[in-house]
């Protein structure tokens, strides 16, 4: 997501401020340490001009429930 943000030439307040989330949540969500909601996914994309799953993967982990 980092590399979207950048594309754009805004900082993390800056597309938080877009999306409605905190610079806080933004760069969690950049390091890896936060996934965030669908709506706020769905945002985070069309700021940024992309579909959803160009810049978010779903993986499958230990903590999935099967």
């Amino acid at each position: 997501m980092k590399e979207y943000r950048a594309r754009l030439g805004i900082n993390q307040q800056q597309l938080g401020s877009l999306v409605g989330a905190s610079r806080q949540t933004i760069s969690l969500i950049e390091r890896g340490d936060y996934s965030p909601s669908v709506t706020l996914a769905l945002k985070i994309a069309k700021v940024c001009g992309v579909g959803v799953e160009e810049i978010f993967i779903y993986e499958e982990g230990e903590d999935d429930e099967e």
